[in-house]
């Protein structure tokens, strides 16, 4: 059960996390259909390899806050400009994604190019730090999680499985159904920005009951 706990954890907690469409995983079902499933497996590995580590520096970080209930306040009010600012630019400000028809014929990528996309557009997504961050010590405020070295490795491990696995489905799923991804593809946006104005509304609910 000490072994268990943790990885379910980190399936659970990443699952949702990176389960609606989001600029990686629509990536992962795009290369899929133009390059391959193979490619697209490959990127997926790359943003894995950089959500391990962005994780584990969240989880290492929590560690140090969790007692700390002002830090904790303030990582949520920050978090809460961030996602108002990301609301208004998804629905407002964001051009909407070219449809299959629209979009100019790309060159097929390398093995090793979908790598290093996958990393990059990882590195370049900084929402599985804050997200680690209060997903952890939420849990542990409930006595779920420990800080436990081997813990929070276990922890990791599982996020970084339930990730992939997401980003699994998405390849399958929009390959199979390849005609209708271009829906997705032209709503991407509002998607995103229904997201993220979610979590502004239930981050700003928090915030006034704390008051």
């Amino acid at each position: 059960m000490d072994i268990i706990l943790p990885l379910l954890l980190g399936i659970a907690v990443a699952t949702p996390g990176i389960m609606l469409p989001g600029l990686i995983n629509m990536t992962a079902a795009k290369i899929s259909v133009r390059d391959g499933r193979a490619c697209a497996v490959v990127f997926s590995i790359g943003a894995t390899v950089i959500v391990f580590i962005q994780s584990y520096i969240a989880v290492s970080f929590a560690k140090f806050i969790s007692k700390r209930d002002d830090i904790i306040n303030l990582l949520e009010e920050v978090g809460l400009g961030i996602f108002v600012l990301l609301t208004i630019y998804f629905i407002f400000i964001a051009k909407k994604p070219q449809s299959k028809d629209d979009e100019e014929p790309a060159k097929m990528r390398s093995r090793t190019g979908c790598f290093f996309l996958g990393v990059l557009l990882s590195v370049l997504n900084f929402f599985p730090i804050p997200y680690y961050v209060v997903m952890s010590v939420t849990l542990s405020t409930y006595k779920f999680f420990s800080f436990d070295n081997f813990f929070v490795f276990l922890f990791v491990i599982g996020a970084i499985t339930g990730t992939f696995a997401v980003f699994y489905l998405y390849i399958i799923f929009f390959k199979k159904l390849e005609e209708k991804t271009d829906f997705f593809m032209k709503n991407i946006n509002y998607f995103i920005g229904g997201v993220t104005g979610l979590v502004s509304v239930i981050t700003l609910i928090k915030l006034l009951r704390n008051m």
